[in-house]
C-alpha cells in the first residue's frame, strides 16, 4: 500500500517494511525507540532479544537463512555500543542487515540531552557499509529504503540510520513518498565477457588445476555451477578456510571434495602446491589466521579469483582476480569449456572411528550428532575447536546447511542459530556451541523459550577455551590466565531461562539425549561433557 495524503512518517515506514518484506524486526527497545513502536500492527512480528548482541545475531542469521534483508532497531547510542561486536560479525558474514537506532528529540540533542548519541553517524563505522541520520523527519522513509537497498546489493552487508525519537510522528512528504516506496534496486554483476574467455583459456591449458569455492556459492545455482566445474573439468575442490569460511560453496559428501584449507599463509601454500592453477571463486584470498609465515603460493602455482567484492579483490596479496558475481562467472565459463580427460580427483578418505576415551572426545560427541543428524538439517556453529571436526563428519551437502560466524567474535553461534530457525521454519536447526562461547549471547535461550522456538542445542563442555590454548602453542606461548573455565554450567542456565536440558557423559548417554532432545517440540537443549583439546577428526 501506497503513502496516503497526511499519513505520518511511522505509518509510511511500515508500509516501505511491508513492501520490502520487512515484517520481522529483531530489536531490544528502550525509551527513544517507543514511538517507532506505538500501536505495533498485528502483520509484523516483533523478536525481542534480551541484549542487542543477541538481536543483531538473530537478525544475522536470519537474513543469512531467508536470503532477504532483515531488520534490526536498538537502542540509542548504549545500545548500538552493545551490538557492535554483532555487526562486526555480520559485516564478516557479508549479511544485508538494516539497522536502525532511535535518537534523542530533535529538539534536546543539540542539548546533548540524556541518551543524545552525539555524533550517531560515526560510532558504527567502519563496520557499515553506510551510515546516516536523516536532517528532517520527512526525509526519515527515503534514508531507509536507501538503507535497506544498500544493504542488499554486493557485496551485502549492514547498513546504520539513526532516527530522533520524534520523527516518527511528524507528517510525511505526500508528493514524494509514494516514488520512494514504489521503487525496487536489484544488481548481480558478471564480469566483462573477454576477461572470462581468458580465464577459460587459462583453464583449460592448465595442467593440474584446483577450485576453491567459498561462501558466496552457497545457494542451489552456485552448487549446480561448482559442481559442473569440478566433473566437467574433473577438478579437485577444497574449501576455503574455516577462519572465513562462514557459508559452504560445496557439497562436502561429493567425490570431488578434498576438505578445508588450513588457515594459515605457509600451509595453505603447501596444500596447494602441486597445481599449477587455483581458481578461486566466492571467498577473499584467503581468511588468513593464525600467523604462521610463508610464501603465499608455491612456486609454479598461478592463482585467479572471482568475487562479488572489490576490496577483496583489490587486497588479495598475490594472483589476478574478476569482480562480479561468481555464479555467473562460473556458469559462464561453464559454456565456454569442453570436458577434460585428466584423472578424477583422488577421493577423501572416511573419518576414522574415534577413539574411546573417558571423558569422550568431541570428535565422538560429533561422531554421534552425524548418527543422529535430520534429514535436510542446519548446522549453526559456535565450537571453535569442533569446527574440523563437525565438517569432517557430517559432511553438509545442501545450500544453506551451515553457518559460521566468519568474523570470529563469539556470540554469533547461539543467536544466530534462533534466527535461522526462524527463517527455515521446516528444517531442523542444530547449534552446536562450546559453553565459553555461549556465554557470550547466553540471553538468547530465553528467546528460544519465549517464543517456542524449535532449534536444538548441543553443548560440547570441555571446560577451557581449547581453541585458545591451540593457539598458544602455536605462538609459544605459555602460562597467559583466564584459559580455563570449571563450573560453567549451560544446561543449568538455559533451563532457567526456560530450555528443557539434559546432561550426558558418554557416546551412549550423548546417544539416548540427543535423540530425545532432536524429538522434542520446542527449543531443547543436550549439554555433553568432553575432553579438553583441539577436535581435528
Amino acid at each position: 500500500m501506497l503513502a496516503r495524503s497526511m499519513a505520518s512518517v511511522r505509518e509510511v515506514t511500515l508500509d516501505l517494511l511491508r513492501g520490502q518484506g520487512m515484517t520481522t524486526v529483531f530489536g531490544n527497545p528502550g525509551s527513544t525507540e517507543l514511538p517507532m513502536l506505538a500501536d505495533f500492527p498485528d502483520d509484523f512480528r516483533y523478536v525481542l532479544g534480551l541484549h542487542e548482541t543477541v538481536a543483531v545475531g538473530m537478525a544475522d542469521g536470519f537474513a543469512q537463512a531467508s536470503g532477504r534483508t532483515a531488520l534490526v532497531n536498538l537502542h540509542t547510542a548504549p545500545g548500538v555500543g552493545n551490538g557492535m561486536g554483532a555487526i562486526f560479525n555480520a559485516q564478516a558474514n557479508k549479511t544485508p542487515l538494516l539497522v536502525t537506532a532511535g535518537q534523542q528529540a530533535r529538539s534536546l540533542m543539540t542539548l546533548q540531552a540524556n541518551l543524545t548519541n552525539r555524533d550517531a553517524t560515526r560510532m558504527p563505522h567502519p563496520l557499515v557499509k553506510w551510515s546516516y541520520e536523516p536532517p528532517r523527519a520527512q526525509d526519515v522513509p527515503h534514508a531507509l529504503a536507501r538503507g535497506a537497498h544498500l544493504a542488499s546489493l554486493p557485496p551485502r552487508g549492514p547498513v546504520f540510520v539513526s532516527v530522533p525519537m520524534d520523527d516518527w510522528d511528524a507528517e510525511a512528504d505526500p508528493v514524494a513518498t509514494p516514488h520512494q516506496l514504489a521503487r525496487s534496486v536489484a544488481g548481480r554483476a558478471v564480469p566483462a565477457p573477454e576477461e572470462l574467455r581468458a580465464l577459460a583459456e587459462r583453464l583449460a591449458s592448465a595442467r593440474a588445476p584446483v577450485l576453491v569455492a567459498g561462501p558466496e556459492l552457497d545457494s542451489e545455482r552456485g552448487y549446480a555451477a561448482a559442481v559442473a566445474l569440478a566433473e566437467l573439468r574433473r577438478l579437485p575442490v577444497w574449501a576455503t578456510p574455516a577462519t572465513g569460511g562462514g557459508r559452504l560453496g560445496f557439497p562436502e559428501a561429493h567425490p570431488a571434495f578434498q576438505g578445508l584449507l588450513p588457515p594459515a599463509v605457509g600451509p595453505l601454500a603447501e596444500t596447494l602446491a602441486g597445481h599449477d592453477l587455483v581458481l578461486v571463486a566466492g571467498s577473499s584470498v584467503f581468511p588468513y589466521y593464525p600467523n604462521i609465515p610463508g610464501p603465499p603460493l608455491a612456486d609454479g602455482t598461478s592463482l585467479a579469483a572471482v568475487t562479488s567484492d572489490p576490496d577483496e579483490a583489490a587486497r588479495a596479496p598475490m594472483g589476478d582476480a574478476l569482480v562480479g558475481d561468481p555464479v555467473l562467472a562460473l556458469e559462464a565459463l561453464l559454456a565456454e569449456l569442453g570436458e577434460s580427460d585428466a584423472d578424477e580427483p583422488p577421493r577423501r578418505p572416511e573419518p576414522d572411528p574415534p577413539e574411546v576415551s573417558d571423558p569422550m572426545s568431541a570428535s565422538a560427541a560429533v561422531a554421534v550428532l552425524a548418527e543422529l543428524f535430520p534429514e535436510g538439517g542446519i548446522v549453526v556453529l559456535e565450537s571453535p575447536s569442533s569446527t574440523i571436526a563437525v565438517r569432517n563428519r557430517l559432511r553438509l551437502s545442501q545450500p544453506g546447511s551451515y553457518f559460521f560466524g566468519a568474523g570470529g567474535g563469539l556470540g554469533f553461534g547461539l543467536a544466530a542459530a534462533i534466527g535461522v530457525q526462524l527463517a527455515q521454519p521446516e528444517r531442523q536447526v542444530v547449534c552446536v556451541l562450546g559453553e565459553g562461547s555461549a556465554q557470550y549471547a547466553i540471553q538468547a535461550f530465553w528467546t528460544a523459550a519465549a517464543y517456542r522456538v524449535p532449534v536444538k542445542f548441543l553443548v560440547l563442555r570441555n571446560e577451557e577455551y581449547a581453541i585458545l590454548k591451540w593457539f598458544a602453542s602455536l605462538e609459544s606461548v605459555t602460562g597467559a590466565p583466564g584459559l580455563d573455565l570449571p563450573a560453567l554450567d549451560v544446561a543449568a542456565v538455559a533451563a532457567g531461562y526456560g530450555v528443557p536440558s539434559r546432561r550426558a557423559g558418554s557416546p551412549d548417554e550423548l546417544h539416548t539425549a540427543l535423540s530425545e532432545t532432536l524429538a522434542a517440540e520446542g527449543p531443547a537443549l543436550v549439554e555433553a561433557r568432553v575432553a579438553p583439546g583441539m577436535a581435528l577428526a
